[in-house]
């Protein structure tokens, strides 16, 4: 199968509210260089900021892109795609992105969170999508894998969920095994 015909992502941005970036990732050459990265950051900021996307995300066609976005506190979440992308599949990158955030932030998902914990958001964008291609969008696999990626394998099973403590068990398994 073609590699055109699987649906793919252009770049996931996490703006503050502001329209400064937190975390953002490019899968796409459509922005050769940083400066054209973060003239598009801050035309897509303007044109969204006012814009009421807290309770559901909105979808706006940007430069012939589709862009659809959400605003949660001081937090910007945008997700983009080509003009020939499904914006269904694009809205569910980008809820599997809010949603996983706001997991691994326990719902405190604000800016002074998300750069406290920004190891497990660069994190989250890695597992979700790979150059582009759309790997994952159930926010609790992801999540359950950056904190599998996080974890201390020290850290006390008391201090771990359930998925750290099942991988913890696993990886001592497996050692007592190979030995």
């Amino acid at each position: 199968m073609a590699l055109e015909s699987f649906p793919s992502v252009k770049n996931i941005l996490l703006l503050d509210s502001e329209g400064k970036r937190v975390a953002v990732k490019y899968y796409s050459d459509d922005w050769p260089t940083n400066s054209s990265k973060l003239a598009f950051e801050k035309s897509v900021f303007t044109k969204t900021f006012k814009s009421n996307a807290r309770a559901e995300a909105e979808i706006s066609m940007f430069e012939n892109n589709i862009v659809i976005y959400k605003f949660v506190q001081d937090l910007h979440f945008f997700v983009t795609g080509g003009d020939d992308e499904n914006e269904l599949i694009l809205a569910t990158v980008l809820q599997g992105f809010f949603d996983a955030v706001a997991l691994l932030l326990r719902n405190n998902v604000d800016k002074m969170e998300a750069l406290e914990n920004l190891d497990l958001i660069l994190l989250c964008l890695d597992e979700i999508v790979d150059g582009g291609i759309i790997l994952e969008t159930d926010a609790s696999v992801i999540a359950g894998k950056v904190a599998t990626h996080s974890m201390e394998a020290d850290a006390p099973l008391s201090e771990q969920t359930i998925t750290q403590a099942w991988a913890t068990a696993r990886e001592h398994l497996t050692r007592t095994l190979l030995k």
